[in-house]
């Protein structure tokens, strides 16, 4: 059972921070005035994802000639939204910083690393693809050398360094740097669900591995969701009976972070329970 909860959980079982409450509050603004801003002037703000995880172009830039749908490309490329890193971020904004210890800069982050207890979490095989893209050239630009830097709950909805079991641990934290694609990819295990949270994953984009291992110059602050349907087939098996009971009357759309859209931040799905997921989200920056 998660046990990092009871002290962190607010109006109807969510998290404070995860929520954002005031200090999330100018984000969240931020971004509304943006959709009202773009509908207004008839600009469509549209997302990069495509069913594959790939940079997408519109129907309509498509159909026009190439001048146009150059002039038009970074109009319909927004870049991913700004979500609170929570409570358990390990980046040195809440207490400890994992971002500069050695072996951090990692694939495969199923397990702890350097100093930790050396644990290994559990749970159905996950594999993370993101694809950084220059937002400004309409997602045409693979961000070649930026960093990213993923962490999740495990299967119990804890959190490695902050949750009472696991401060021993630094599973499900780790940093890649971009390939010549913009991609980063790691292996991790599908996240639980705990009380108030649609399932997600929590990520910083860094302009350079080197800011990363800093544990500084944040791009960009987000957090990736996960389908539905691959939540119920995944939580139906050993393990995550608690995140059954979690999930039962939560929503994105009711979700205190993805409630105000969250078509960009979906993850595309392709897998089964039993041989492992792999999810894939373009993140424009």
């Amino acid at each position: 059972m998660g046990r990092h909860h009871a002290d962190e959980v607010h109006d109807g079982g969510v998290h404070e921070h995860d929520r954002g409450l005031s200090y999330d509050l100018p984000v969240l603004a931020r971004r509304r005035m943006i959709r009202l801003m773009a509908g207004a002037s008839l600009v469509p703000l549209v997302g990069c994802t495509s069913q594959d995880g790939t940079p997408a172009a519109s129907s309509a830039s498509s159909a026009k000639g190439s001048a146009s749908s150059s002039a038009s490309s970074s109009a319909e490329c927004a870049t991913i939204p700004d979500e609170t890193a929570g409570p358990f971020p390990g980046d040195g904004s809440n207490g400890v910083n994992v971002l500069k210890e050695s072996g951090v800069v990692r694939s495969d982050i199923t397990s702890s690393f350097g100093d930790s207890a050396g644990g290994t979490a559990e749970g159905v095989p996950l594999t993370v693809t993101l694809t950084v893209v220059d937002a400004a050239s309409g997602c045409g630009t693979p961000k070649k050398g930026a960093a990213v830097y993923i962490w999740h709950c495990d299967r119990a909805g804890d959190y490695s360094l902050y949750s009472e079991g696991v401060t021993d641990e630094n599973w499900l934290r780790g940093v890649q740097e971009a390939d010549g694609s913009g991609q980063v990819t790691f292996r991790s295990i599908f996240p639980g669900c705990y009380a108030g949270r649609w399932p997600h994953i929590h990520f910083e984009v860094y302009g350079s591995l080197a800011d990363a291992t800093a544990g500084t110059s944040i791009t960009s602050t987000s957090q990736l969701a996960f389908p539905k349907d691959v939540c119920d087939t995944v939580y139906a098996t050993d393990g995550y009976a608690e995140s059954v009971r979690n999930l039962t009357g939560l929503s994105l759309e009711t979700d205190g972070i993805f409630s105000d859209g969250y078509g960009r931040q979906l993850a595309a799905m392709k897998g089964s329970a039993a041989a492992g997921y792999t999810a894939t989200l373009t993140v424009p920056v």
